[in-house]
């Protein structure tokens, strides 16, 4: 343990804090960190199997040594932070069930790693692509080129650099915040060294409705848990839920029961909302480096090619309807028509011009011809496969803009358009098991390694005395069905603020008081991450575009 832990640990026992503290410094038995390899070594050989396979029945040209090679690497990367990810935010998932004994430290990092792996598996992509959609238009078309790897490469190096940093200080950051900054110091900064392209900047509208989500949830997790633990106060008579465990003894059973299940509920819903940013980047990686692979869902059935077609035609004549006299372009036309009016600066009002809604048949009409030309999406050939990917992706995000709150479009005409974006994005987003599989992984193996410093914090240095069984059930309870909720809806959260608010929160309901120092540290490290990541992220990306 650190020396601010132990410094820390002294400081609670002063308190009576560490009452019953849960013995978290046994050594690591050469047989763990031999299993902890093979694991690893496991799921790097099979993403590495699979990615060949899925290159070579896609018929995608072999790729050039250099070309591999920083595909490797970047796919490491983007692995590395879910890695230091699994440090941070599945560590909270177990604060609470170690610091109550309700499981021993080396059994619940175990317990929850396998939650977040199945979290991972059953999640829907939809949190993956919110991000995504986050970063400059022209840098997700451009991908596989030198501004994109840069791009790749200096957001994921900023999170993972400020990550580090805040574990090493033993304060629960979050890594959403830590990557959303890092989407938007690359943004800027390439708006910034190509000021003739408002165009080339952050995505500021999808951008407010994701920091909404992240700054609205810590009040979430506070309010929530602190009325949950008066509410059980109230309803739930039994003394024993609210007292501190005594020595190591672990509680009654039916306390036990009731903070492992709540354990495993942040744990499932950690994996399937936070285990989806690393998703996101590794496909525009993916889609970068081998489009014929990855940039078209191939997994879609013939069978669908019929409704694709027809969705793509309804919108046509949305959109002719709206043009008026304007002239519907060809296909280049159309694609440049539409690409201009996105990189707008405010390309919701650029979009709705009369040129555009006409650029916008255009596409449809085109998108439409291609995959009844070729029979269905999964048989375009190579050499048609990024042009239609771009397509498909220019007018999801022109519709997912035109049918917000201003839309000029009837509702009948809005829901025909947002099924025509549901259908397009069937098409481009999708995430291969075996890219859940080893983020899943990647996630696991990080708490394992990186669990202890985090614990800590939560369970020893927010509140001034021992975590009550209570407290534990309803920090977790809540922060499990508001992630949850979180990613139903598409919405990146933050696990560690959540939690961690919660625990706080049930202090404060409780009447045992905060610690001011570890407060203070938490709201500064919180408060600094976003203009840190924005920072980290801008200079790296201004130093790699001089090298890529």
């Amino acid at each position: 343990m650190s020396d601010a832990a132990l410094v820390a640990g002294r400081a609670g026992a002063a308190h009576g804090h560490v009452h019953g503290r849960p013995r978290l410094d046994h050594g690591v038995h050469p047989a763990a960190i031999a299993g902890f390899l093979a694991v690893l070594a496991a799921g790097l050989a099979y993403a590495g199997y699979n990615l060949v396979a899925d290159m070579h029945q896609a018929g995608q040209p072999p790729l050039a040594i250099g070309a591999f090679a920083l595909l490797g690497l970047a796919l490491l990367i983007a692995l590395a932070f879910e890695f230091v990810n699994g440090f941070h935010d599945t560590a909270n998932a177990v604060a609470t069930v170690i610091y109550t004994h309700s499981m021993p430290p080396l059994t619940a990092v175990i317990w929850s790693g396998t939650f977040n792996f199945l979290g991972v598996m059953a999640s829907t992509g939809a949190v993956a692509y919110s991000v995504v959609t986050l970063l400059p238009v022209e840098l997700i078309l451009q991908v596989g080129s030198g501004a994109g790897y840069a791009m790749i490469f200096a957001l994921l190096l900023a999170a993972i650099v400020w990550n580090l940093g805040t574990w090493a200080l033993g304060l629960p950051n979050s890594s959403s915040h830590a990557l959303i900054g890092s989407i938007i110091g690359v943004g800027l900064a390439n708006q910034l060294m190509a000021p003739g392209h408002a165009a080339s900047g952050v995505a500021w509208g999808q951008a407010a409705s994701v920091l909404e989500s992240l700054l609205f949830s810590p009040l979430v997790g506070f309010v929530c848990a602190a009325g949950l633990l008066l509410v059980l106060k109230r309803l739930v008579r039994r003394p024993d839920l609210y007292r501190a465990p005594e020595g190591e003894a672990p509680p009654p059973a039916w306390i036990r029961g009731l903070l492992i299940l709540t354990c495993t509920g942040v744990s499932f819903a950690h994996g399937g909302n936070d285990g989806q940013k690393g998703m996101g980047l590794i496909m525009l990686i993916l889609i970068g480096a081998a489009p014929t692979a990855y940039a078209l869902n191939r997994t879609m059935p013939d069978s669908s090619t019929p409704a694709f077609v027809q969705g793509s035609q309804g919108a046509s004549r949305v959109f002719r309807d709206h043009a008026g006299s304007a002239t519907v372009p060809d296909a280049a036309g159309a694609r440049a028509r539409v690409g201009e009016a996105l990189k707008a600066e405010a390309p919701s009002k650029a979009l709705d011009a009369p040129e555009v809604h006409a650029a916008l048949a255009g596409l449809s009409d085109d998108i439409a011809a291609q995959v009844q030309n070729y029979g269905a999406i999964r048989h375009v050939p190579a050499e048609a496969t990024q042009n239609l990917r771009n397509d498909m992706y220019l007018a999801s995000d022109a519709v997912r803009l035109l049918t917000g709150e201003t839309s000029p479009f009837s509702q009948d005409e809005k829901k025909t358009l947002k099924d025509y974006q549901r259908t397009l994005d069937d098409g481009t987003r999708y995430i291969p098991t075996w890219v859940k599989v080893v983020v899943a992984l990647a996630l696991g193996l990080g708490t394992m390694v990186g669990w202890k410093r985090i614990v800590v914090t939560v369970g020893e240095r927010i509140g001034k005395q021992h975590l009550t069984y209570a407290q534990g059930a309803s920090a977790e309870a809540v922060a499990a069905g508001t992630i949850g909720l979180a990613e139903a809806y598409g919405l990146p959260v933050s696990t560690t603020h959540i939690l961690s608010s919660g625990v706080a929160g049930t202090m404060w309901a409780n009447g045992t008081g905060l610690q001011r120092a570890t407060v203070r540290n938490l709201a500064l490290a919180w408060i600094l991450t976003l203009p840190a990541a924005i920072t980290l992220a801008g200079g790296l990306y201004w130093l790699l575009r001089h090298v890529f």
